[in-house]
């Protein structure tokens, strides 16, 4: 019965361990944008935004992963009202996720 339980324990820290993330400080982004670890909000949202002409940016959240990746999410409302979640990696801009938002 105890290695069942860890067994499902493990699984489950594992599953979940590509799922964490933090919120980057808001006082670390000057250094990141200044050391070249990330690309400029405005790039990232223009980037966001190709992917739903005419879309409207509901929120924004620059989250660091682990293993340190940092990735840009950005929510928006494209026009024919349907809300987006998009993914991006904060360095180069590629999209990492464009999800409907249910």
């Amino acid at each position: 019965m105890k290695n069942l339980t860890a067994l499902f324990a493990a699984a489950a820290l594992t599953l979940t361990a590509g799922l964490a993330q933090a919120d980057v400080r808001p006082d670390y982004i000057e250094g990141l944008l200044k050391s070249g670890k990330i690309m400029t909000f405005d790039k990232l949202n223009a980037a966001a935004l190709a992917k739903h002409a005419g879309a409207s940016i509901l929120d924004t959240e620059l989250d660091e992963q682990v293993g340190g990746r940092l990735v840009y999410e950005v929510e928006m409302r494209d026009t024919s009202n349907v809300k987006w979640d998009v993914k991006l990696d904060a360095k180069t801009g590629e999209v990492l996720e464009n999800k409907q938002d249910t």
